[in-house]
């Protein structure tokens, strides 16, 4: 069994769980528009060109993992969790760390049960899609963005904010599969499992999405020595080399 959903200390967070009085939330109602604007407001404006001469090892960013129902959003699948944990360059904040599961309109399929522990129930008393993605862009701020084989996660992500804020993701967001391709061409495969294994980081919690989002904090710490030893130092000059990969 998985652990219950665990979201961020904010404030919507706190008016779930009982910790705002009932007369001061019955005034505000519900909090569906200030989440949507707080959503858009972070959209629009997260490429800021000073970013890129950033040092590696001195970037702020959030690694980050979702659970889904499968793996098309535009067939109807839907977000089942969301983790993520903050690094400052190499170095994971092991007080920094986000996880909430979020209400699924489909129905959790048996095989995604088994893979990840996140059943039909408890995606029922989870908060709502816009809540959880409200907390989960609370965290993130505005830092770049690490995961791996990130063109699921984005899909899913950009499919959550047009759903319910009508807006598009606007972060950096670097692929650790990608960096892989780079610097290691000649593996044969690049799943997560194959390249924690092939850097000695153990495994564990697979299909959690917070524990996979530690692991890939780990992998991307390997992954900075190895661009050391190449002469990328800064976010620019990965973006670089990644662009003529």
């Amino acid at each position: 069994m998985r652990e219950p959903a665990r979201g961020n200390t904010g404030f919507w967070n706190s008016l779930r769980q009982g910790g705002v009085p009932s007369a001061i939330a019955s005034i505000m109602g519900a909090p569906t528009a200030q989440h949507m604007a707080f959503i858009r407001s972070m959209m629009r404006e997260q490429r800021r060109p000073e970013v890129l001469h950033t040092p590696l090892n001195e970037l702020n960013a959030v690694v980050f993992d979702l659970e889904t129902t499968g793996f098309s959003p535009q067939h109807g699948d839907e977000i089942l969790s969301f983790g993520a944990v903050r690094i400052n360059g190499g170095v994971m904040l092991d007080n920094e760390q986000f996880y909430t599961l979020v209400q699924s309109k489909v129905s959790v399929p048996e095989h995604i049960t088994e893979l990840t522990g996140i059943t039909q129930q408890m995606t029922m008393d989870a908060p709502s899609l816009l809540e959880g993605l409200h907390d989960f862009m609370s965290f993130v701020g505005g830092s770049v963005l690490v995961a791996h084989a990130s063109a699921h996660d984005r899909a899913f992500l950009n499919a959550a904010l047009w759903r319910t804020s009508k807006v598009r993701l606007t972060h950096r967001l670097i692929d650790t599969m990608m960096l892989a391709r780079w610097l290691e061409p000649s593996r044969p495969g690049y799943g997560l499992d194959e390249l924690l294994e092939s850097k000695g980081i153990p495994i564990y919690g697979r299909h959690h999405a917070l524990e996979d989002a530690k692991m890939t904090a780990q992998l991307w710490s390997c992954y900075l020595e190895d661009m050391s030893r190449k002469n990328v130092e800064t976010l620019g000059d990965l973006y670089t080399q990644l662009s003529h990969a």
